[in-house]
């Protein structure tokens, strides 16, 4: 973080469509959370989904079992170390402050709304949004937007890479937090949105903050 000419993590072709469905995602978060406040079973869309889910077993069992694992903190920080590395190996120190940053506020933002929604699952157990979601989606946000920055891809093709990053990651993750019981398939939506949301804007204020301790290190010297 430490010059001007520094790649920004958020591609200026992708800030506008972005910025948008970051807004839209929040509204998705926040409406759910008011329709399952307090909530302590599934909902109609939810019993739906979990039933059409449900019984699964070996070898995908396995598979849910590991993609669950990737959200647990020995497996996510183990993704994250390993993505924090890659970023240094490639002398981009401020895509490694956004990895930690966007993984790291997204995580943070779904444990904050979690007592202030309150659906449980299985007892007392806090599931929206779900964190597993929103981790891995995050991750594959910002590594998407690394490669879009990186390849110099434009408007369409660059907002297309990210989405279907986004979009890949959240429903493997998700659909094994539903296979598993872990969360309904609304809290893994909610953590998908959230993702969505947090991510975008954290990679807004990384740029922001890189320039400015660019700027100042810049006048210092002079």
């Amino acid at each position: 973080m430490t010059g001007r000419h520094a790649p920004a993590v958020l591609p200026s072709p992708l800030r506008g469509r972005l910025g948008l469905i970051a807004a839209l995602a929040a509204l998705v978060v926040v409406v759910l959370g008011v329709l399952y406040a307090d909530d302590r079973k599934a909902g109609m869309v939810d019993a739906r989904i979990r039933a059409a889910v449900d019984g699964v077993g070996p070898p995908w069992r396995y598979v849910a079992l590991a993609m669950d694992f990737l959200g647990e903190p020995a497996g996510s920080a183990t993704l994250v170390v390993a993505a924090v590395a890659g970023c240094l190996l490639l002398r981009r120190p401020r895509a490694a402050v956004f990895v930690v940053a966007g993984a790291g506020m997204s995580v943070g933002t779904a444990t904050l709304i979690k007592p202030l929604v309150g659906r449980t699952i299985h007892g007392d157990n806090l599931s929206y949004p779900s964190g597993h979601t929103a981790f891995f989606t995050a991750l594959s946000l910002v590594v998407a937007l690394l490669a879009t920055g990186r390849l110099g891809l434009g408007r369409a093709a660059g907002t297309l890479v990210v989405l279907a990053a986004a979009l890949v990651a959240g429903a493997a993750m998700g659909w094994a937090q539903v296979v598993l019981g872990a969360h309904y398939p609304t809290d893994v939506l909610g953590g998908w949105c959230t993702a969505l949301a947090v991510t975008s804007a954290t990679a807004w204020l990384v740029d922001r903050l890189a320039d400015r301790m660019a700027d100042a290190g810049r006048r210092q010297c002079r």
